[in-house]
């Protein structure tokens, strides 16, 4: 059986889109994509290095396979095996990159969110009166 199985981690779900826009749904949004970026950045961070494992080992399967001078089709076919692995490893580093990137820019909206409107969020909140709705005063 493959070990590419998916697995569940917690934390790690997608940020509902909702028509919620309050601030702290907002905020809240915007950790969960935060920690969901960074868990699958460590998630690829893992299989990178287990990539990059198994390449090394192919290539070493097609020395010992050439060392045994066993027909050349299957020393043509192990390299292939690496090469590929290989490649694969150089997109999973891509993506984790944007994994990393992504988290870190979720991190610093969540940031300037909460710079522009906490403050403006704890006036509404503290009252008891109602308040209009965003965009009642623009006509």
């Amino acid at each position: 059986m493959s070990d590419l199985e998916p697995t569940t981690t917690t934390g790690g779900a997608a940020a509902r889109t909702d028509g919620d826009n309050r601030y702290k749904a907002v905020q809240h949004k915007l950790k969960t994509l935060g920690t969901a970026m960074e868990l699958a950045g460590n998630e690829l961070e893992q299989l990178l290095r287990g990539m990059r494992l198994n390449a090394q080992r192919a290539e070493g399967l097609a020395v010992d396979i050439a060392n045994a001078e066993l027909d050349r089709k299957f020393i043509e076919m192990t390299n292939q095996v690496a090469v590929a692995l290989g490649g694969a490893a150089v997109e999973v580093q891509k993506l984790h990159a944007t994994a990393q990137e992504v988290s870190g820019l979720a991190t610093d909206a969540r940031r300037t969110h909460a710079r522009l409107y906490e403050a403006l969020d704890t006036v509404r909140s503290s009252r008891r009166e109602r308040t209009p709705k965003p965009g009642f005063f623009a006509h």
